[in-house]
């Protein structure tokens, strides 16, 4: 029984472009019992619309239509960043050697001629999802932090970005935590690597469970980097501390007499005079210079700009 608040997982997309309507009609119904949520497009043009659009898990590709030919829109998908990876299955009744050879070298990863069983085109489906399945897994392996499990830095640059696109449309706050584990050096030093690694876990741990719907990232050595989507700098801060406060009076087991303590800067989108990633980095770093020079161990937030001031007027 499915307990409350709890999501079905959605089913795995198929979009259809092809300009053939009984095919679209004999692929609902004899796929109708899959696990698989069936769309189709009947031109080029469509096609690339809407797999811009549903991003699906897969798509069958037909050769000859009237606006676009399957070559055409095969080479806009495969230079497209959004659909670059969805894996492709030309369907066709051309069945020349050449035609195949053209596809599979311009990305798609099968080839069924027309007219095909319904049994193996279910067998080539499958296995594309698992494909699919498999990029995104070694995608975002690759996007993740070794030691910490947090997210890395390549996807921190990347998540910002989004982030921040997604804010300015939506006219939604957006908040951002740079934030540094205090003397790091000297308690490598003093207690050994493999102390420091334990630290830097745990404050991984108290960064990645402090909210829900916050994006905790390791950006590199002991700096750590919180994007935090409809918060403001005020909010942030409050979650800057509750953060700081609770690595401070955490005790390691291996050396129980240890405080280890962490500065945080705190920056808004709103402070930002240019709206980037770099921008906004830039700020929250200044905030954390600050807290360092001030003695450590506590939280700075940006200074508020002409911008920051009228809007919160």
């Amino acid at each position: 029984m499915q307990s409350e608040g709890e999501q079905t997982p959605r089913k795995p997309r198929l979009l259809a472009i092809d300009d053939s309507t009984m095919i679209h009609r004999l692929l609902k119904a004899r796929l109708k019992g899959e696990r698989l949520e069936i769309h189709c497009a009947t031109g080029g043009r469509q096609g690339l619309e809407a797999a811009r659009t549903l991003l699906p898990e897969v798509i069958l590709l037909d050769i000859l239509m009237d606006d676009l030919d399957g070559f055409q829109v095969l080479s806009a998908l495969k230079n497209d960043v959004l659909t670059h990876d969805i894996p492709v299955i030309i369907i066709s009744g051309q069945t020349e050697t050449e035609v195949k050879i053209r596809g599979l070298e311009m990305g798609a990863i099968d080839f069924v001629t027309k007219p095909f069983d319904v049994g193996e085109l279910l067998a080539r489906v499958r296995s594309a999802l698992r494909i699919r399945l498999l990029i995104q897994l070694l995608a975002q392996r690759a996007q993740i932090d070794g030691l910490t499990g947090l997210w890395n830095r390549a996807y921190f640059d990347q998540r910002l970005l989004d982030e921040i696109s997604l804010a300015q449309r939506h006219g939604t706050p957006l908040s951002l935590i740079m934030c540094d584990l205090d003397r790091f050096k000297l308690l490598n030093d003093t207690y050994g690597h493999p102390f420091g690694d334990q630290v830097l876990e745990q404050f991984a741990h108290m960064l990645a469970e402090s909210r829900t719907g916050d994006i905790a990232c390791r950006y590199g050595g002991e700096e750590f980097a919180l994007i935090l989507p409809q918060t403001t700098a005020e909010d942030a801060l409050i979650v800057a501390q509750r953060i700081r406060d609770r690595i401070r009076v955490h005790r390691f087991s291996e050396v129980r007499e240890l405080s280890v303590t962490a500065s945080f800067g705190v920056t808004d989108l709103r402070r930002c005079l240019e709206i980037s990633p770099k921008a906004m980095v830039t700020l929250a770093d200044d905030a954390l210079y600050a807290a360092k020079q001030r003695g450590r161990d506590r939280v700075e937030v940006a200074a508020d700009t002409p911008q920051t001031q009228r809007l919160s007027a």
